[in-house]
């Protein structure tokens, strides 16, 4: 905290010199006639005003020692000393220091190409890491550590050691690996959750292989969605390849993050980062530590995003929630109840902002366990209590049923929205695994505009359940015209809402 001091102490010295200065303007304008009382305006500078940029030097000395050059290398073999058509390695290393252009010919091959008696391992990447433990374990990414066959470890004091690998988890990209080392700085695990969006970071790693950089910026953004089970830390912070799996710090020199992403359309930083934040890391590198692997929890739901109009329409007041499009069967999901068009609002007593949320909140439960959840099916909520399963590798997308043709039927009021409409057949209603519902035969004016086309199922209107046409007359009749009116369909395996608004 050496550092916030010395802010501290010009903001406290100049401020006593204000208000010294206020005090004697104060004198002279109780002794100055009226008229020149009114003209002595006395200014004191804000205290924003006169605050100086943090100084960085004591956070670098207190983390520094805790970060660490990761190198990774691949066996491949290699060509033999003097081989046919093996260029002179010298030479084109002559070529390439003074950047003089490689003659025809003397391209090298790539070493795979070469194929010689020996195998030996050849550079991969460079990355960044940082010291969890005074045994050894070390954070870093996953996509560091991928695909290598050997990792070397650089500390800040030059030591190098061979490392494995304990777990990685490509999902989270988070991955621990292990040295032989005595005399090692664990970092400090700071707290997320009191991070705000504006203070002051700092990041240590090898951008492009350049061993102990330095970079600083500030916090642009939390819970930045660009994943399924991370919400980022979003920074200016200049990060660059090989700063990947580095560590994010805070002013009180506490990780944060780590360094894993950029925005960029060049390779190189373009004012855009993407960190982990530690509170996520921890808690999956905490599962590679005790078992190599990380287990989340599935409930067997396809999701989507709340619009405004659809949540308007429901009556939800705010667009949140995560809304259910397909449920896959003899899922935790289907045993418990859920329905296609169903909006989960509540997992486990958690309220669920975005969509996003819930992958998040259930692939932190456990599996096994007995979790409650509140959902808004037809505009009354339900409370269903769901059983969490492990999650498993993602299946092969199904193909979408093809209807078959029919000819519309519509009345008047279905066709003032620009439907025409058929009955499901028996063949339908097997291969979409519904109960009932009507199929739209053609979309026009306002349907086609809410997004509606032909071959789409629709089995609910105005928050009822339409299992045929005459269900979707009656469910018509008792709607008021001249409002949007909510449609939840099905298009193939998928159920999503659409918002019709009437001709003006």
């Amino acid at each position: 905290m050496t550092h916030l001091k010395r802010m501290q102490k010009p903001l406290l010295a100049m401020t006593a010199s204000a208000a010294l200065a206020a005090i004697g303007t104060a004198a002279l304008i109780l002794h100055a006639p009226l008229s020149a009382q009114t003209a002595v305006v006395p200014v004191v500078p804000p205290a924003a005003s006169v605050r100086g940029l943090p100084d960085f030097t004591d956070l670098v000395d207190l983390v520094g020692p805790s970060v660490v050059n990761i190198r990774t290398l691949e066996r491949a073999a290699v060509a033999r000393p003097g081989a046919s058509g093996a260029p002179d390695e010298q030479m084109l290393e002559f070529f390439k220091r003074f950047g003089i252009p490689v003659p025809p010919g003397m391209t090298p091959r790539t070493p795979r190409q070469e194929r010689g008696p020996s195998e030996e391992a050849q550079p991969r990447g460079v990355g960044s890491g940082f010291i969890l433990s005074a045994d050894g374990l070390i954070m870093t990414n996953a996509h560091v550590v991928e695909g290598a066959d050997e990792l070397l470890v650089t500390l800040p004091d030059k030591r190098e050691f061979k490392a494995r690998v304990v777990g990685a988890d490509k999902r989270t990209d988070v991955a621990v690996v292990k040295i032989e080392a005595t005399g090692l700085s664990p970092v400090k695990i700071g707290d997320v959750n009191r991070l705000r969006v504006g203070e002051w970071v700092m990041a240590i790693g090898s951008p492009f292989g350049l061993e102990n950089t330095v970079t600083a910026g500030i916090v642009s953004a939390k819970q930045r969605d660009t994943g399924d089970f991370l919400p980022f830390i979003q920074t200016d912070v200049a990060i660059n390849p090989g700063n990947s799996g580095g560590p994010l710090i805070n002013m009180n020199g506490e990780v944060i993050g780590i360094n894993s992403q950029i925005y960029s359309r060049s390779g190189g930083f373009q004012g855009i980062s993407f960190a982990i934040p530690i509170d996520e890391a921890v808690r999956v590198s905490d599962q590679l530590r005790t078992t190599g692997r990380v287990t989340r929890g599935r409930i067997g739901v396809q999701i989507d995003q709340v619009s405004k109009d659809v949540a308007d329409s429901l009556g939800l007041g705010a667009a949140k929630g995560a809304l259910v499009r397909g449920v896959e069967p003899d899922s935790p999901a289907a045993k418990a109840g859920v329905e296609p068009g169903d909006i989960i609002l509540k997992f486990d007593g958690k309220t669920i902002e975005k969509s996003v949320d819930l992958p998040r909140f259930v692939g932190n439960t456990k599996p096994g366990n007995k979790s409650n959840m509140t959902v808004l099916r037809r505009g009354a909520q339900r409370d269903l209590t769901i059983t969490v399963a492990e999650l498993e590798p993602e299946k092969p997308e199904v193909k979408a049923a093809v209807p078959e043709p029919a000819k519309p039927q519509a009345s008047s009021a279905v066709q003032s929205l620009g439907l025409g409409l058929a009955e499901l057949t028996a063949a339908e209603k097997k291969e979409l695994n519904l109960k009932g519902g009507v199929r739209i035969a053609s979309a026009e004016g306002p349907a086609a505009r809410a997004g509606l086309r032909e071959g789409d199922v629709i089995v609910a209107i105005a928050n009822t359940d339409t299992a045929s046409l005459k269900e979707m007359e009656t469910a018509l009749s008792k709607i008021d015209k001249s409002k949007p009116v909510n449609v939840l369909f099905r298009r193939g395996e998928w159920a999503q809402y659409a918002v019709i608004r009437p001709q003006r």
